[in-house]
């Protein structure tokens, strides 16, 4: 577990410390010879525009005396601007993808973790950490810096190698995938994580012309795999690049696994703040937020509850937060955002 931090005990603001990472480095990473040299830094361009930040503060300004995660750390645009706004406040980042936690600054209020946020739990069995926090949040998606970096192949509007793994601790990349999953597992794969109406002729269009290397290689093949009909309104292969990176990255799965953690690592009185880009995820935090509220653990069938069990949770936000027009107009990215809250109370 890779560290870049200014709270570990005994060690002064603004230290580094690493551990061996697990797995090789992702290509985006490596070059012959040692680190790729010739892509933009996080210092060189925007890394990543943080979406809805007035909103972020003031949901968990009951939070702002204590200890936040940051469980997407990413550019780190929250993190800084509630380390800006609460002088008080102690931040935990938590970020998969090693060129966010190499370009965190030197802050002694903040820790930035190189791991997966689903092991919330790990991060926080750590000494120099609480076992509970005041606040997390949690925005879910792709950076604008994992889009824009050619290397990384997440855009279907950029030419680069198709990899789409957010970290190294990633088992395969996204050329893997469509490489070698048989066309019953890849129809399966753009239907559940895309939703694609045309994904059994994608499927079909892909495993004909495999193998593929290449963003934009892919991304003509599913073009010319669907109706014309359907090249209107969006990129054809907006569906099929989602539903790969989720695949590659076990996003639900990993978001599943980690709202079961983070209600138990929140503090009473703590806050929880989760941003869903889309329908997938959305539909995850909606589920686990009202399961958490409503506690009853009686058969459904039951008319009335008879377990006595009290909600140790409530919904902040009956019906999701969703960015102002300025900002959409602004950040064209954060129009599918969606932002739900809620306050641990037992």
């Amino acid at each position: 577990m890779k560290v870049r931090c200014g709270l570990a005990r005994g060690q002064s603001p603004g230290c580094h410390r690493e551990g061996p990472l697990l797995r090789p480095l992702p290509l985006w990473r490596q070059r012959s010879g040692g680190l790729t040299m010739d892509q933009p830094t996080p210092h060189d361009q925007t890394y990543h525009i943080p979406v809805m930040v007035p909103e972020v503060l003031s949901w968990l300004e009951p939070a702002s005396q204590g200890w936040i995660v940051d469980c997407t750390y990413g550019g780190g645009g929250h993190s800084r601007a509630l380390l800006d706004r609460y002088r008080a406040v102690r931040i935990v980042g938590i970020d998969r993808d090693p060129d966010a936690v190499d370009q965190a600054p030197d802050d002694p209020r903040l820790a930035v973790v190189e791991a997966n946020y689903a092991n919330i739990d790990e991060v926080l069995g750590r000494a120099e950490f609480p076992d509970r926090v005041e606040g997390i949040l949690c925005d879910l998606g792709v950076s604008s810096h994992q889009l824009d970096t050619d290397g990384r192949g997440f855009s279907y509007h950029r030419a680069g190698s198709l990899d789409m793994r957010m970290g190294p601790d990633a088992d395969r990349s996204a050329a893997d995938l469509v490489n070698t999953a048989d066309e019953q597992e890849l129809m399966s794969i753009f239907k559940r994580y895309g939703e694609e109406r045309h994904a059994r002729a994608i499927a079909a269009a892909i495993v004909a012309q495999r193998p593929f290397h290449d963003t934009t290689d892919l991304a003509t093949c599913v073009a010319g795999a669907v109706p014309a009909a359907a090249r209107r309104g969006g990129h054809p292969a907006r569906k099929v690049f989602q539903a790969l990176r989720i695949a590659v990255n076990d996003e639900l799965a990993g978001l599943t696994a980690f709202m079961d953690s983070a209600f138990e690592r929140l503090a009473t009185g703590g806050r929880i703040v989760m941003m869903a880009y889309h329908s997938l995820e959305d539909r995850i935090v909606k589920r686990a937020f009202v399961d958490r509220a409503r506690a009853c653990v009686c058969p459904p069938d039951l008319p009335v509850c008879v377990c006595g069990a009290n909600p140790d949770f409530r919904i902040l936000t009956p019906k999701a937060v969703r960015p102002t027009a300025a900002e959409i107009e602004n950040n064209p990215r954060s129009r599918s955002a969606v932002l739900r809250c809620g306050e641990r109370i037992l």
